[in-house]
């Protein structure tokens, strides 16, 4: 009996990690949801406020017959599965690895974990550029070629028979053929699978609260706070602060030559010239003032005195010609006309 008891105690040790009831955090995927979903193969149940969710698990198989499921990743990732589709899922740490058959998927990760997509011919691994997130559309049109597409990031695509890698670029979008690299075409395709945002949890309805009469205890209380409570004297009102008037200084402008980034390189290289920098100074001439017109001096201040009478105008002068005649006329006709009275 306790031979038999210690084999069974030992054999339970040792048995496999998928055997046990508690499996590692490390094989995890993330919660699937969708219309009309069906998984098989390792998973689980969890119950969050009410709703039954469904835990996938390295191992697991992912059916969508219709319409279009989501699945959450426990690292904060999203993946969406539009289908008809079929996918088997495997994790182990933080390496996730999606084996397409039919459908198509729409993987936006963050950081973590890296992702690889197989199919059966073609190997398609989305690589990161700087912080920026991973977005990529893979999968298979009505026509069966594949399609490729790097919204965010690069997709570096490797046919797995001849061992050929091409990499897709961002913003860049290639449709292969019978999963030969060198008949790839670029452009748009016809495939599309859209993300959908997370479902955030409705709020919690309000809860109906009765109204009641105060007490008799709550009412001396409010009129002894009310009574010790000290009056509030208005506050002065403050003017509201002026607006800075705008700078009307001159505005310096940097032009750069092209530069060039590296998403391998640790250290980008300064390969340019700095002598291709033109720095342009942006400055508002003002007008420039023109007079038109004489400008005069102001009139002398008039001298007033106390006896001030008009002043008459004075006759024309005449020449002296014609007044030495009138005195010579005036003088002769006196003496005539005195020895005409002597004589007379």
């Amino acid at each position: 009996m306790c031979l038999s008891s210690a084999a069974i105690f030992f054999a339970a040790l040792y048995l496999p990690p998928s055997a046990r009831t508690d499996q590692p955090s490390y094989d995890t995927v993330g919660a699937i949801e969708g219309e009309d979903v069906s998984v098989q193969g390792p998973l689980n149940i969890e119950v969050v406020q009410g709703r039954k969710r469904t835990i996938l698990r390295s191992g697991s198989d992912v059916r969508v017959n219709s319409g279009q499921a989501r699945i959450d990743l426990v690292e904060g990732g999203q993946i969406a599965v539009c289908g008809p589709a079929h996918l088997s899922v495997l994790k182990s740490v933080n390496l996730l690895t999606l084996a397409l058959d039919t459908g198509t998927i729409h993987a936006r990760i963050e950081r973590q974990p890296t992702l690889t997509i197989y199919t059966a011919q073609i190997q398609a691994k989305p690589i990161a550029i700087g912080d920026a997130p991973q977005d990529t559309l893979v999968g298979f049109d009505q026509t069966g070629a594949m399609c490729i597409r790097a919204d965010s990031g690069a997709v570096r695509v490797e046919q797995q028979l001849t061992a050929q890698s091409i990499i897709v670029p961002q913003n860049g979008e290639v449709l292969i053929t019978d999963g030969q690299l060198e008949g790839l075409r670029s452009g748009v395709t016809h495939c599309s699978c859209e993300l959908q945002l997370a479902k955030t949890p409705a709020a919690p309805p309000p809860q109906n609260e009765a109204s009641r009469l105060p007490t008799s205890e709550e009412t001396l209380e409010a009129s002894r706070l009310a009574s010790k409570a000290p009056e509030a004297s208005p506050a002065p009102s403050k003017p509201a602060p002026s607006k800075p008037a705008a700078k009307e200084g001159p505005v310096y402008q940097v032009f750069m030559p092209p530069l060039s980034y590296d998403a391998n390189a640790k250290v980008q290289r300064d390969d340019f010239d700095p002598q291709l920098i033109v720095l342009v100074r942006r400055v508002r001439v003002r007008p420039s003032l023109i007079f038109q017109g004489s400008v005069k001096d102001a009139p002398p201040a008039a001298k007033t005195t106390a006896s001030a009478a008009p002043a008459t105008p004075a006759p024309p002068s005449q020449p002296a010609q014609q007044k030495n005649p009138q005195t010579n006329n005036s003088i002769f006709a006196r003496i005539r006309a005195f020895f005409r009275s002597l004589f007379s």
